[in-house]
């Protein structure tokens, strides 16, 4: 028997303090991969696919990232917040496939492997197509294999053997076979109008492949002198005396000149006539004169015969851009003079009959020359006057130049006219070589081309040489700022050109298909016509019945569908999958035939897209039709119909007909891109989205909130943080993140994340040693617990409901908050520092160390599946520590069952508990920073109330007694001696080192 009385004793042998090989240094980086080889041994997802069959299935489809590079931050996040919700859905007991994907067509791909041909000085165009064609799909092979292991050391979990891909040959079939749906049921067209087009990649490009950035333009006031007006008896009355009456336009492209076909007018906006009088430029004398009117004819300014139309509004402002570009002018005869025109105020037409001021509905009749008329051809044509509601006087001049092949409102008021585009401008932005004026001459995107020279910034180009020769240029400055498209991938600005491309009309409805013959492959074809509404009727009803998450967001994506154009589909590119059409030379229209269509999609099963390049066309039309009578398509599809249609070549074709995704995930660009493009995919060809909710997040940001760049140096690499780290700080940080917004990451940022892990590790640590040797027959039933471990049990359940909404709702910020917050404060902070000292110092058998080591189990195993979706490899880890096994995972758990509260009801308020244990805590810390207190178990208090009994109080408060008093709480050392086991100072300890009556009780027994 040990002699209790032995006060120099050393106890701890008889203490049972907690033991855990689990190390508190988490070891991450090292750690993980050897936990990703696990798992990829015991196959955990095909393993979790046979253990969740038959479940309610859960359905994240992934929008496919482009094959091209290292991930970035921006992909980690999306990756891992995917992988966050697809775990949590698999927690709560659904099957919840995740199928990984990559756009492996488009610029992004063809673009680099271009740029290897121009480092060798080779022109791409002159290789074989499909030889082209096999680099790009080597190159996107290489880099699906670098992205698909930098994913999975993400932690991600899915199909990495059987991904889809949309170059895989069923893939570019069923490409191809939706496209044809649309094509069947007539919701397809080839038009000539202006389009978003790349001169540096030379395609066509849709919305959501432009971003805008500022630039600066030149801006220039051209004249197009009027030659009638019919219907004006102002202007008639001027040019029947022998006036010069010029329409005065402004634009910030003057590269559309060239092909300029009309003018515009408002129909209800008041115009101005203008003349300038020999006394209406800076004073001189006969000699200043004579030279100002010399210099004034040399910017198209004839004061004694010139008449200037502009809208009343614009005149001061019209006058201000020439008066700029006047006083860069220096006369020989007077060096020191500053020649311009004087305010708008003082230039009045004069009194010879003619009106002043007349509505714009006046010019209705009018036309004008082209200021390079002389050169004859297509610049001899008057051009006419339209009227446009199009047209404002918020800037410019109240007049604008029509050029139907670069402008959709020109293009659209011209074609109502009948006037057509010419098509000058070539693919690479050029005038084709037999264009009258400028023929091949420069580049449209080029700034030399088109700068005025004003103030000597810049060598004047062709374009304002000329119209000034042409004594047509009245003003130009190279200092418009504005706002202008570039192709986000080549950064370089785009133009709009009038090419014959395909389109998807958005406001015509569907035509039922005609073609009813048999089959020649056996059985029927199934056909997807949609007759009636529109394709913008038919979204935008998808979009109100389908969850946006945030709410807000479904604002932004209806805004986008209500206004956008026709969905331009063709590239005139290389890779991709080729738009599988042929056209009737003779009418332009394209064969509807589904019996076609059906040879079309077997040959690109066998043969992929690139059958179509080295198709027998003839064979595919069979004998029905002649070769010879067809035009057969090359454009490419715009590869956002691609991604558009994964949800048939991934959902449809893996999960049956019909099947919708619960969830597409990506960031709010996608609106415009993915999102978009899916919803008018299937609404096109099915009537309805093919997702039942949408989640968009937004954009990683440096710590500062700018967007990283490597020109700034602020690119957070996530390959670095998993490296230094370990991928379960970048997931915790993830999920931490309110995500629906942009979000900051840094070394700041990411330190405050590791804090809270570490804080979350030792929890699971300290229960771990906590439950050294724990087995079922130890275990307490809930009505024999003591209360707090009851009330803990109580905080259990409002966690678990708490998570629960929070995975349902996708706001895994709450969700770890909640989870990081009752490990700190309810568990580490209370319950486990009120209870150490029963799980160290009571009996092994004592029914209250029997009853916390019950609880500590049920947290055990719940927190720890709690953690499994967002820390995937502490997690598991976590369980292996505790369960070891060959091929068991803590990620084919389910979401835990927890003991039913529901009847137990608790006599303790424990808010007001836990409230005054506060008050007491602060109480005590001004006596322990004096050190007058080491220990609170030192400390004697009073309170003013006891809402449990007193000895039951000292233990929650851990400290030596509580009695009550009135006032608020006071503290001072109590006389009781230290028990030399438990550490308590209790009355029963003679003296220092001791036992209290527990611990000899515990010894002896």
């Amino acid at each position: 028997m040990n002699d209790t009385t032995d006060t120099q004793r050393d106890w701890r042998d008889t203490v049972f303090l907690p033991k855990t090989d689990f190390p508190m240094k988490a070891g991450l980086a090292n750690k993980e991969p050897g936990i990703l080889e696990r798992w990829e041994k015991i196959g955990i997802y095909d393993r979790l696919r046979e253990q969740r069959a038959g479940r309610e299935r859960f359905i994240l489809h992934d929008g496919p990232p482009y094959a091209n590079g290292d991930i970035h931050m921006g992909h980690a996040m999306n990756k891992i917040l995917k992988d966050i919700i697809v775990r949590s859905q698999s927690l709560m007991g659904k099957d919840a496939p995740y199928v990984p994907g990559w756009d492996c067509h488009g610029l992004p791909i063809e673009w680099k492997v271009e740029e290897a041909y121009r480092k060798k000085k080779l022109n791409k165009d002159e290789v074989d197509p499909v030889a082209f064609r096999a680099e790009c799909r080597a190159y996107a092979e290489k880099w699906v294999a670098v992205q698909r292991e930098q994913f999975e050391r993400l932690g991600v979990m899915g199909d990495w053997e059987d991904p889809y891909l949309t170059m895989k040959f069923e893939a570019e079939a069923t490409i191809a076979g939706e496209l044809l749906k649309f094509a069947e049921s007539g919701q397809l067209y080839r038009g000539a109008k202006p389009v978003m087009w790349s001169p540096v990649e030379k395609t066509a490009l849709a919305e959501a492949e432009v971003e805008y950035e500022d630039i600066t333009s030149t801006q220039i006031d051209v004249a197009f002198e009027i030659v009638e007006a019919p219907e004006c008896p102002s202007i008639q009355l001027l040019l029947e005396k022998g006036a010069h009456v010029k329409a005065i336009i402004w634009t910030t492209t003057p590269w559309t000149i060239p092909v300029n076909q009309a003018l515009s007018f408002g129909e209800e906006i008041e115009y101005r006539l203008l003349r300038v009088k020999e006394d209406h430029y800076s004073d001189g004398g006969p000699e200043f004169s004579a030279a100002a009117r010399e210099a004034l004819a040399n910017f198209g300014i004839r004061p004694a015969s010139d008449v200037f139309v502009i809208a009343q509004d614009l005149v001061d402002s019209f006058i201000g851009r020439i008066n700029k570009l006047l006083a860069s002018v220096q006369l020989p005869s007077h060096p020191s003079a500053s020649l311009k025109i004087k305010p708008a105020s003082d230039v009045t037409l004069q009194q010879t009959g003619e009106r002043q001021l007349f509505r714009g509905k006046k010019l209705a009749g009018a036309t004008a020359r082209h200021p390079m008329h002389k050169l004859g051809g297509f610049f001899a044509t008057p051009r006419p006057f339209l009227p446009g509601d199009f047209v404002t006087t918020d800037a410019g001049t109240g007049l604008v130049h029509m050029a139907p092949d670069h402008g959709e409102d020109d293009f659209l008021l011209c074609k109502a006219h009948g006037i057509n585009p010419v098509f000058a401008v070539e693919g690479d932005g050029r005038y084709r070589d037999d264009w009258l004026w400028l023929g091949g001459e420069g580049s449209v995107i080029n700034p030399k081309f088109t700068a005025s020279g004003n103030g000597g910034k810049l060598e004047e180009g062709p374009i304002c040489r000329d119209l000034r020769e042409a004594g047509a240029l009245l003003a130009a400055s190279d200092d418009f700022v504005h706002s202008y498209p570039h192709s986000w991938r080549s950064k370089a600005k785009i133009i709009f050109r009038a090419t014959p491309q395909w389109f998807i009309p958005m406001d015509k409805g569907a035509d039922p298909v005609a073609v009813d013959v048999p089959s020649p492959f056996g059985g029927e074809l199934p056909m997807s016509t949609h007759n009636g509404p529109t394709l913008r009727g038919i979204a935008l009803d998808g979009i109100e019945r389908t969850r946006w998450v945030p709410e807000r967001s479904k604002n932004r994506i209806r805004s986008m569908v209500e206004g956008r154009p026709d969905w331009v589909i063709s590239r005139q590119r290389a890779w991709g999958v080729p738009i599988p059409l042929y056209v009737r030379k003779e009418t332009g229209e394209y064969l509807r035939d589904k019996w076609v269509n059906a040879a079309i999609i077997e040959a690109f099963k066998s043969g992929g897209a690139d059958a179509w390049f080295a198709a027998d066309h003839q064979k595919i039309l069979g004998e029905k039709y002649d070769i010879e009578e067809f035009e057969v398509v090359t454009d490419i599809l715009d590869v956002w119909f691609d991604s558009g249609s994964t949800h048939a070549f991934v959902l449809e074709a893996r999960y049956g007909e019909g099947v919708r995704a619960d969830l597409y995930l990506e960031g709010s660009d996608q609106h415009r891109g993915w999102f978009q493009s899916s919803l008018l995919e299937a609404c096109g060809t099915r009537g309805e989205p093919p997702y039942k909710a949408v989640l968009t997040h937004g954009f990683a940001l440096d710590d500062k909130g700018r967007k990283m760049s490597k020109s700034l140096g602020n690119v957070v690499d996530p390959l670095k943080i998993i490296q230094e780290s370990g991928a379960d700080i970048l997931r915790m940080w993830v999920a931490q993140t309110d995500y629906f917004e942009d979000v900051r990451i840094g070394k700041q940022v990411l330190a405050g994340t590791s804090d809270a892990y570490r804080k979350l590790r030792n929890s699971f640590r300290y229960m771990l040693g906590g439950l050294d040797g724990f087995s079922d027959a130890e275990k307490v039933a809930v009505k024999d617990m003591p209360e707090l471990e009851r009330y803990v049990l109580h905080l259990l359940g409002d966690l678990d409901a708490t998570l629960r909404k929070a995975a349902e709702n996708y706001e895994f910020d709450v969700y770890i908050r909640a989870l990081t917050d009752f490990a700190n404060e309810d568990l580490s902070a209370f319950f486990f520092d009120i209870r150490k000292d029963c799980l160290y110092c009571d009996a092994a058998d004592d029914p209250r160390r029997r009853a916390y080591r019950t609880v500590l189990d049920t947290l055990f195993h719940a927190l720890v599946r709690y953690a499994a979706p967002i820390l995937a490899f502490t997690a598991e880890e976590v369980w292996q520590a505790r369960f070891p096994s060959e091929d068991g995972s803590v990620h084919f758990l389910e979401w835990p069952e927890l003991p039913d509260l529901s009847q137990d009801r608790l006599t303790a308020d424990w808010s007001a508990v836990r409230a005054l244990r506060e008050r007491v805590t602060e109480a005590i810390e001004p006596y322990r920073r004096e050190k007058t207190i080491r220990s609170s178990n030192e400390a004697a208090v009073t309170v003013p109330e006891l809402p449990l009994p007193a000895d039951a109080l000292a233990e929650l408060f851990i400290v030596a007694s509580v009695t009550q008093a009135d006032g608020d709480v006071t503290v001072s050392r109590t006389d009781w001696h230290k028990c030399g086991r438990c550490w308590r100072l209790l009355p029963e300890v003679a003296e220092d080192g001791a036992l209290c009556d527990r611990c000899t009780e515990v010894v002896n027994g």
